[in-house]
């Protein structure tokens, strides 16, 4: 079997042939790879890391061959400096100290720009797993508490499930309760 980074030459070609066809029609990218997905058992993270690794490889000619006439192109990966890392590092901790999840942390941050969002939210679970150090020296710095512990995290998980929960059976019951009043409205001739 002739394969490029992974898979096979056919599946490499229906991939991109799907992008540049969603594309085409107005689909984003993280939606294409999400239904590509879907539709061929793969993780959308997976497909989408192919797709990047396979854009990459243009000086193949059988990847030449497959993008040929598509116009399909990966933007320029601009890593964080050392000094936007702890600046971000320093601004995100900071959030998180006002009793905000990491995604709100980091969404307050990058002031709703989801591409820098991304960006930033990639960075930091990196540092988190391999420059925890790093994590708790900014952490010092900013003058917060350091990350929570694994117990602490999955405890306000839980307490989060159990909010939306409630959150949702509370939803169910108010909606039988608008049907119900709206019932008794009709009986009554309102």
């Amino acid at each position: 079997m002739n394969k490029i980074n992974g898979y096979t030459e056919e599946e490499a070609t229906g991939l991109i042939e799907y992008i540049y066809s969603g594309k085409n029609a107005g689909k984003t990218l993280s939606y294409l790879f999400e239904t590509y997905g879907e539709e061929h058992n793969r993780a959308k993270g997976s497909v989408r890391n192919y797709y990047y690794a396979f854009l990459k490889k243009r000086g193949d000619a059988r990847v030449q061959r497959i993008l040929e006439g598509k116009n399909l192109s990966a933007g320029e990966i601009r890593p964080f400096t050392e000094e936007e890392t702890d600046e971000m590092l320093r601004k995100v901790l900071t959030e998180k100290s006002k009793g905000m999840s990491v995604r709100r942390a980091i969404r307050n941050v990058s002031n709703g720009d989801e591409k820098l969002m991304l960006r930033m939210q990639n960075k930091y679970r990196n540092l988190l797993k391999k420059q925890p150090e790093r994590v708790r020296r900014a952490a010092q710095e900013a003058g917060v508490t350091e990350e929570k512990t694994f117990l602490q995290r999955k405890l306000e998980r839980e307490i989060d499930a159990l909010y939306e929960r409630i959150a949702a059976d509370l939803r169910a019951e108010n909606a039988r309760l608008r049907c119900e009043l709206e019932k008794l409205r009709k009986e009554n001739g309102e």
